[in-house]
């Protein structure tokens, strides 16, 4: 759980931008850049990067289609995170990982919004973390309902990047933010 009288730290988690993942998501080449951007801004600004990879049925590990895209390069030393439910923290090590590197704050992008983007947000601010979802980097596809009814995939990106700016926690902040407004020293406490 996060610390608010420690220094607050910033991490960016990248969930589940494999290649069957993605394939047949809503504006990938876009969503994809925009990752890329936020990695590299990560990067240059020396915030740790944690890539999460998904498997279960069919997304077998280890396997051509659960690798990272190829767009998408882990650098030396970057931490992986191995999971097989929605949420990166289910039955996995990543709450201990965000603890040892002094993490308190999440900046969250990848994929698919209404599964595990979801999952992972909600479980990092039920964990006492401050969560910003970068709002043009993380995506999902439509969903067609039994009787024919569908919801396009913008629409549900557009909801959880709304709820995100509504939902509320006890000493916890939570926002969204474009890639270009994406700023890691910004997420850092100012002083009163």
């Amino acid at each position: 759980m996060a610390d608010h009288q420690k220094e607050l730290k910033p991490v960016l988690i990248v969930v589940d931008v494999q290649v069957d993942v993605i394939a047949n998501l809503w504006d990938t080449p876009r969503v994809i850049q925009n990752i890329r951007t936020a990695v590299e801004k990560a990067r240059r600004q020396n915030i740790p990067v944690i890539w999460v990879q998904h498997s279960e049925e069919g997304l077998a590990f280890d396997s051509p289609e659960w690798q990272i895209v190829p767009e998408l390069v882990p650098a030396e030393g970057e931490l992986r995170i191995y999971k097989n439910y929605n949420s990166s923290f289910e039955q996995t090590d990543l709450e201990e990982k965000l603890a040892e590197l002094g993490a308190t704050h999440i900046v969250l992008a990848g994929a698919a919004t209404n599964w595990c983007i979801r999952a992972t947000a909600y479980g990092a601010l039920e964990r006492g973390f401050d969560l910003t979802l970068v709002k043009d980097a993380h995506t999902t596809e439509s969903m067609e309902f039994q009787d024919g009814f569908v919801v396009e995939a913008e629409h549900i990106i557009r909801e959880l990047n709304v709820a995100m700016t509504w939902v509320n926690y006890p000493d916890r902040k939570n926002n969204i933010v474009s890639t270009d407004e994406l700023d890691f020293n910004a997420l850092l406490p100012t002083e009163n």
